[in-house]
């Protein structure tokens, strides 16, 4: 990993405000170019903050598992809660967020993380692990599509005032012999936040 070395592990409250540059600047990274600053500005305002990463970080319904590479360089977060209809695997949890920063890009930090979260999941007793991902995002797809994610439908998700469509993606997983079956869908957060991964 051109020299630095990089771990993945469970975020925890000390880590809520260098997360929370990260989830803004590569959130705005990815998707600034092509929205409307308003509605950017709106998003991040409600998404990202070190109180709401805190509050994410030390849920019950969350796992945020962060890449480390001499500072964070990426973070995943699985989340517990309904599936869409198009989602009919047994035992689903959603794969909320997987971001890398940009300066990463290209330098296998994604296929670690990727293969940290599908552990994750088995480990948490999922049966399948899903997805929206923009349809104006193909590099994102491709990645996930790389990983056995397959395309089985379509969900809103709105940034600001724009309401955008996200591909919906489902991977199956084999839980290890022994694992606890995923607990029943929480409440998760209080808040409404839409899933992009």
């Amino acid at each position: 990993m051109n020299e630095v070395a990089c771990t993945i592990r469970r975020a925890v409250p000390a880590d809520a405000e260098p997360l929370a540059e990260l989830a803004a600047r590569t959130f705005r990274d990815t998707f600034e170019a092509d929205n409307r600053p308003e509605d950017m500005a709106e998003h991040l305002a409600r998404s990202y903050g070190p109180a709401r990463q805190l509050a994410e970080i030390t849920s019950a319904d969350v796992v945020t598992l962060l890449a480390r590479c001499g500072g964070p360089a990426a973070f995943a977060q699985l989340r517990h809660g309904n599936a869409p209809g198009c989602v009919t695997s047994p035992r689903p949890i959603e794969l909320w967020r997987f971001y890398v920063d940009r300066a990463w890009h290209g330098r296998g930090v994604a296929g670690r993380l990727m293969h940290a979260v599908l552990g994750e999941a088995a480990a948490e007793g999922a049966g399948a692990v899903w997805l929206g991902v923009w349809e104006r995002n193909p590099r994102a797809s491709a990645f996930y599509r790389k990983y056995g994610f397959v395309d089985v439908g379509a969900q809103e998700f709105r940034l600001g005032a724009d309401v955008q469509t996200d591909r919906v993606m489902v991977r199956g997983l084999v839980p290890p012999p022994g694992a606890e079956p995923a607990a029943a869908p929480g409440r998760g957060l209080d808040d409404k936040s839409e899933s992009r991964a």
